[in-house]
């Protein structure tokens, strides 16, 4: 109707979904994060999960933890589950998804990779998972397989790729979630992200206070979150 509108300047983004009972992440699913640094293509997904606690907005603060001194970025497309679903046939997967939407897998790689491996501490601080900008339905884009991805930190681009390097694509990560718990709506799926993160660059880069990350999907948007 062009009624009852309020200007963006005036208003706060939330993240699109605030409360879900579950967020499941991929990793090792992008070809050229496997070849930055060395690791085989897996066989099969390897999944661990972030507490919904950790979802931040779009354009929200990342919080350093006092306990991480090697905090890193990683831009990933996520997928928003709408249909509840169990054993899910890979043919049918994406009726189970209502859109998509922009994700940082923030990660504490000390707490990841160092201290007893625990990937789940190192990925579920609070607000290590910004979300948004918005939730972009899934006829509105044209082939979720192949949007340009990105990240900048303070300008610079860090990770420049494409959801074609994904090793799993959507439907088969729908599938082989499904076969271990239900997909309930609401629930979010991070897909992965690509080369580029801090901790395999030589040196490592590592956020820091006052540096501005930037993750950008194509068709679906940005977020831009301040380290604090």
């Amino acid at each position: 109707s062009g009624q009852h509108r309020v200007a963006r300047g005036s208003v706060q983004l939330l993240a699109p979904i605030g409360d879900p009972q579950k967020v499941i992440c991929v990793g090792l699913n992008y070809r050229d994060h496997c070849q930055e640094q060395g690791a085989k293509v897996p066989k099969y997904p390897i999944i661990f999960n972030k507490f919904p606690s950790a979802i931040t907005g779009p354009f929200d603060d990342i919080v350093l933890p006092p306990e991480s001194n090697e905090v890193d970025w990683e831009a990933e497309l996520a997928a928003v589950i709408g249909k509840p679903g169990r054993h899910i046939e890979e043919a049918a997967a994406l009726d189970h998804v209502v859109g998509f939407t922009v994700a940082n897998d923030v990660s504490a790689r000390d707490w990841q990779l160092r201290n007893g491996r625990q990937w789940l501490l190192g990925k579920t601080f609070d607000t290590f998972c910004p979300l948004g900008p918005a939730l972009v339905t899934k006829e509105a884009v044209r082939d979720v397989h192949s949007l340009g991805i990105r990240c900048r930190v303070n300008g610079q681009l860090m990770q420049d790729s494409s959801t074609q390097q994904l090793i799993f694509s959507l439907p088969h990560l729908i599938a082989w979630v499904s076969r271990f718990t239900t997909l309930l709506p609401g629930d979010i799926l991070l897909t992965g992200t690509p080369a580029g993160v801090g901790f395999f660059r030589k040196p490592p880069v590592f956020l820091q206070r006052g540096d501005e990350v930037q993750c950008e999907i194509e068709e679906l948007g940005a977020i831009c979150n301040r380290v604090a």
